[in-house]
């Protein structure tokens, strides 16, 4: 009934789909399994893409040729670039997207991939045999055979959905979980544990008074996350902001007995970043308000994403507190919010290429990780499909340095450092944010993903043009020369000191309040010469003048890095023998077995101190 697969990608999420377009693109045969066909890439929690550091992400995705960023751009009704005010380094695109269009659209492009496979029911197994997967069990009892697999199983692995007392299982609202595969994994030695996720009440739009509400709008350039030309929408859907009070506080800490979280039902640790309401108020009791966001599921539907009250309290209890939030006062719960308690696998068990180090062949992408966001699984799944067809076909496989993307970023610190809590990602996670900038992930990554054929001639074209257009522009900002006269009104405008004699423009660019985009005002040669290029690429140019100096400096710590990554450490080293190492180095080490002396120096627990140890023994 089935052919040999070079790859079977086992759940049908964010991770899930990008891991079977990065494989099948690459020319991989994928079968996609997943439990529901109509439920392809469903945004289970808040219909958004993108954030801090999370928009990098989707840009790094769509650099490389995966489909979230297309999909987003599709899909969106709302479009923000988030930290315009701080420096170049923190600007992170957001969408708002329409729920039901984004999986229409993810569903239309995976059936449009050549070389995806689609089949619809419940994996209880894989097939494993002298170390290495073969392939999957099903729930029919139906066998297939593959030379790889990736498992994104979500919140599915035994997921217990908890609302109050009450508490069943499943994966998601309305979907039964999966059982099986954790119970055979740990049979075959590796750690597993619970997490924790929620999600809020979802309302009736109809029934909000927006007067009591703030408005919020989005940008009046819809820039969106693909860097092909991808028709956006004409208008944009505005999302609201409204607060909680000290009677919405109070109501919620009276159903704290009944609540999963506090009397112990709930084993799984919760996000951090994105806590339910109750432990916000729990954890946070100094405060009297928090802020909630009001966000329209899309442009057809009446149902509202009530964002920041995440909360796993009884019904009624969720039902009487967003009554007393202003604008809800007659408000209409479609359904309550909810835990969701699932089975995750500790990431320091992978190699940094996701495939575990028990079982060859076998991949893991997204929470089954331990990761939170849409954004962080589907970079993995891509990551993983790109290796599971490597693999597949004896090539070699691909590793993000920290330097090159924040994917690079994410998986190097899962697989050394692991995580206690569902991980988020965020700028101040990259030490090297300035060079992993969301205007210039093409640049970083296109090139290589051209290289292994996944991104297109169409994508590298594109690319090379920017990078062309970047150095016309800085080569004509550098030669120009300005008078004082030309600037005279827009310096004085800015507190900035008059100009004596004719400068180079990049000389009164570098100042400080002073940009390209204001200085095309004042300078009719410069504006006639930026016409001819869009706002991305001007951005980028600028910003690669305006901190040359601080991006010179990063590089010179990624050089300093590489060296730390050319050392390499014996496989299956016994590390218990160099007694000099810190007893929490010494475990930390036996347990991951770094690969390169960079590695190790990023392991949690291993201080500079125990790199010093290892520097002296390679030398000897």
């Amino acid at each position: 009934m089935f052919p040999k697969y070079d790859c079977i990608v086992v759940g049908a999420g964010h991770a899930g789909c990008e891991a079977a377009a990065a494989a099948a693109n690459m020319g991989s045969k994928v079968l996609l399994v997943t439990m529901n066909m109509n439920t392809i890439a469903q945004m289970s929690c808040n219909p958004a893409m993108g954030g801090i550091a999370k928009g990098q992400i989707v840009r790094e995705i769509d650099a490389m040729g995966g489909y979230s960023g297309i999909v987003s751009d599709l899909s969106m009704i709302q479009f923000r670039m988030l930290n315009r005010s701080k420096g170049p380094a923190m600007w992170s695109p957001r969408t708002q997207n329409d729920r039901m269009l984004f999986a229409a659209k993810w569903r239309h492009m995976l059936e449009q991939t050549p070389n995806v496979d689609f089949w619809q029911e419940t994996v209880t197994g894989l097939l494993v045999k002298g170390g290495q997967v073969r392939g999957v069990r099903t729930s029919l009892g139906i066998e297939i055979e593959a030379k790889t697999v990736v498992l994104t199983n979500g919140t599915f692995l035994n997921g217990l959905i908890h609302i109050g007392s009450k508490n069943f299982g499943g994966g998601r609202a309305g979907e039964k979980s999966a059982t099986g595969i954790t119970e055979q994994l740990v049979e075959l030695g590796f750690e597993s544990g619970r997490m924790k996720t929620g999600t809020p009440p979802r309302v009736d739009g109809r029934s909000i008074d927006y007067s009591k509400t703030e408005v919020q709008d989005g940008d009046e350039e819809m820039e969106g996350f693909s860097y092909l030309d991808i028709e956006k929408p004409k208008k944009q859907l505005p999302c609201h902001i409204t607060y909680t009070n000290p009677k919405v506080h109070e109501v919620l800490r009276g159903g704290f007995d009944d609540s999963p979280m506090f009397n112990g039902r709930i084993r799984g640790a919760g996000p951090r970043y994105c806590p339910s309401i109750e432990d916000k108020i729990d954890r946070f009791s100094e405060r009297d308000r928090h802020q909630l966001f009001i966000e329209p599921e899309g442009w057809d539907t009446i149902e509202i994403y009530v964002n920041g009250f995440s909360s796993s309290l009884a019904e009624d209890v969720q039902y009487k507190a967003l009554r007393l939030v202003p604008g809800f006062e007659n408000v209409k719960m479609f359904r309550p919010g909810y835990a969701i308690e699932y089975d995750y696998f500790p990431p320091t068990q992978l190699d940094s290429t996701l495939e575990t180090k028990l079982v060859k062949g076998l991949f893991f992408a997204g929470q089954i990780n331990g990761t939170t966001g849409y954004e962080e699984a589907a970079c993995q799944g891509l990551m993983a499909g790109i290796n599971a067809h490597n693999l597949a076909h004896e090539k070699e496989p691909l590793v993000l340095a920290r330097n090159e993307a924040y994917i690079g970023v994410l998986i190097d610190d899962l697989i050394n450092k692991g995580t206690k809590e569902p991980y988020r990602m965020f700028t101040s996670r990259a030490e090297f944010r300035l060079l992993l900038r969301q205007d210039n992930a093409d640049l970083r990554l296109t090139p290589m993903a051209h290289k292994m054929g996944l991104a297109s001639q169409e994508r590298m074209d594109l690319t090379e043009k920017k990078a062309k257009d970047i150095k016309e522009i800085i080569n004509f900002v550098r030669e120009y020369s300005v008078s004082p006269d030309q600037v005279a009104s827009y310096l004085e405008e800015k507190d900035s000191s008059g100009l004596r004699q004719k400068i180079k423009l990049d000389k009164v660019l570098l100042r400080p309040t002073i940009n390209l985009v204001e200085l095309r005002k004042h300078v009719p040669e410069l504006n006639e010469f930026l016409s001819k290029y869009d706002n991305a690429t001007i951005d980028t140019a600028e910003v690669d003048m305006k901190y040359e100096g601080y991006i010179s400096k990063e590089n010179d710590l990624v050089v300093k890095m590489k060296k730390l990554e050319k050392v390499k450490l014996k496989p299956d080293f016994n590390y218990t023998q160099l007694k000099s190492l810190s007893l929490e180095a010494t475990e930390k080490l036996q347990k991951i077995q770094p690969k390169t002396l960079g590695q190790a120096s990023r392991i949690s627990g291993v201080s500079p101190a125990d790199v010093s140890v290892l520097m002296v023994y390679l030398n000897k």
